[in-house]
């Protein structure tokens, strides 16, 4: 019995791994899309401004 256990224990062990290498991957496509989706904002934020030296100043 106690050679059954050493044998399973590797595979478990192997599961985890590839479970936490899942999250990863599923983060990392969030954190990906959340900024690309900043980008995006940032750039008609940038567009829809005018350049710092040609807004209207105090009168």
């Amino acid at each position: 019995m106690p050679e059954q256990a050493r044998a399973q224990a590797p595979a478990g062990q192997q599961g985890a791994p590839k479970g936490l290498l899942q999250q990863m991957e599923e983060l990392m496509a969030a954190l990906n899309a959340d900024l690309t989706q900043l980008d995006a904002d940032l750039q008609q934020s940038t567009t829809a401004r005018p350049p710092a030296g040609e807004e209207p100043g105090p009168a």
